[in-house]
């Protein structure tokens, strides 16, 4: 017997689609190609939080953090742990048009594997013959593994990269005890292949704004804001941007030299690396600490600003807390991918 069928529709935009009470509101709108923002997709960085207008869900376990007892009390919901009970109604600023890249399978193989830093691999996916990979700066995809189960990773160039550099780059963090991130320092070889799909998520430049930007980054989140940096300039977006990288060591701002040579050519770039567990023989002379701390050292307000975050969930919580609570950052202003372990980042 077919599960029922309930219209979930998405305001302002009007946009629709069908859900049944066998699947999450998410996984609906990402098969109708309806694309509500997520990062996590396991109820872990509240990316994917929603007010809900009407209608009736059950919610999956989540994090408090992602989803308070208050919040689900005021009508919030996680789209990515919610399933639709009757027909609802959400409110979301952040669905995607009609255009949006369609999502697909495909086989890739790995072209290149090269070490970032002690603990950061790029890999080079190399796609099918004639194909070009759509998707916007910020998006990730998914690797496809053999027991089913999915790693996530943010693309870490803009999509015209491909013209002159065909294919794909990631940046892989390796997580100790982590399956595929294992392989990838341990096995992985030049020519696997490999299954992957994409492009997801909401982390994109919202480019009908003029407002000044904050890109906050730790880790390997940086990889998604190296896309962002890169389509700016490929689409001569002339917007302030201040870009704060954290990482515990010196050596985790991997790509800390070519950013500095991306400032020298993007004068509305200001680039603010933050170490926060620097040891003596590192030398390190720049800020330390936190690096969402420092942004709320360097801005009074952040009331006319868009932030952009990616990076853990610990750093992302804080800065969604810190800047709209003390700094009078509008909620909608905040656009986050948090990254969890469970996604063996």
């Amino acid at each position: 017997m077919t599960a029922p069928a309930f219209q979930i529709t998405v305001q302002p935009s009007g946009r629709a689609f069908a859900a049944t009470d066998s699947e999450t509101i998410l996984a609906a709108a990402i098969s109708a190609g309806v694309g509500l923002p997520y990062g996590c997709k396991d109820g872990a960085c509240g990316s994917c939080k929603c007010k809900k207008l009407s209608g009736e869900v059950t919610h999956d376990s989540h994090s408090d953090k992602a989803l308070s007892a208050q919040e689900l009390a005021d009508g919030y919901v996680l789209t990515c742990r919610a399933t639709a009970h009757s027909d609802v109604v959400l409110e979301s600023r952040q669905v995607t048009d009609v255009n949006a890249p369609p999502i697909k399978k495909m086989p890739v193989r790995v072209s290149a594997l090269d070490k970032l830093s002690h603990d950061v691999m790029r890999v080079q996916l190399q796609l099918p013959a004639n194909t070009v990979f759509k998707y916007l700066a910020g998006q990730y995809l998914e690797f496809i593994l053999r027991d089913g189960s999915r790693r996530a990773y943010s693309m870490a160039t803009a999509p015209h990269v491909q013209a002159t550099t065909p294919g794909v780059e990631l940046h892989i963090r390796h997580m100790l005890g982590g399956l595929f991130t294992d392989h990838v320092f341990g096995g992985m070889k030049e020519k696997e292949i490999l299954r992957v799909e994409g492009p997801f998520g909401s982390f994109f430049l919202r480019e009908d704004s003029d407002k000044p930007l904050v890109f906050l980054a730790s880790g390997t989140g940086f990889a998604p804001i190296k896309g962002l940096l890169e389509h700016m300039q490929h689409q001569g977006i002339t917007r302030p941007v201040s870009l704060y990288w954290g990482g515990r060591r010196p050596e985790d701002l991997y790509m800390h030299s070519w950013l500095l040579a991306l400032q020298a050519s993007m004068p509305h770039l200001r680039y603010v690396p933050v170490v926060s567990d620097a040891l003596p023989e590192d030398q390190w002379t720049g800020r330390t600490g936190y690096v969402h701390q420092a942004v709320l050292d360097d801005f009074a307000d952040l009331s006319g600003h868009e932030v952009y975050a990616c990076g853990a969930p610990v750093v992302v919580d804080a800065a969604r807390t810190s800047y709209i609570g003390q700094r009078a950052l509008p909620e909608e202003a905040f656009f986050a991918d948090a990254f969890t372990s469970a996604a063996d980042h």
